[in-house]
């Protein structure tokens, strides 16, 4: 079984963003497979997609000083700002997180860690929302279901 649909995500502040239950949401197609990964593919280049820490919003908050402190937008060598100071440490931040994670589905659901979310890197001070194309692929439930 093969399912790939597009995924919208809404407009969030900069910073580190818990986007878990807004991807399940939109894949109510999880609950068909017994077996499988879910590809979720970010179609920008100034935010970025991993897993860490979903209980504890301080994790988030220190995340963002780290990638403020180590790719600060008022840099003087940085050339590409057409789009403001936060152009290309978006860029940057986006090549050094990733664009992308594969988690494995159980059951009907997201095989992730007790301790463990998705995130939504937005490197942007002014973005808007983001879109993403899920990729679903897995053994239906309704294979054994004979």
């Amino acid at each position: 079984m093969w399912i790939q649909k597009q995924l919208r995500i809404g407009p969030k502040s900069r910073g580190f963003h818990l986007i878990t239950d807004e991807v399940s949401t939109q894949l109510p197609e999880l609950a068909e497979i017994e077996l499988g990964t879910v590809h979720l593919f970010l179609q920008h280049s100034s935010a970025s997609l991993s897993l860490n820490e979903n209980a504890d919003p301080s994790v988030r908050r220190d995340m963002e000083r780290h990638f403020l402190n180590t790719v600060p937008d008022d840099a003087p060598y940085y050339e590409h700002t057409l789009e403001g100071p936060d152009d290309m440490t978006a860029h940057i931040k986006t090549v050094t997180i990733g664009c992308e994670v594969t988690i494995p589905v159980s059951e009907g659901r997201m095989a992730l860690g007790v301790w463990q979310g998705i995130y939504l890197g937005e490197h942007r001070v002014a973005a808007g929302g983001r879109e993403m194309i899920a990729t679903l692929h897995g053994k239906s439930k309704r294979a054994n279901s004979g």
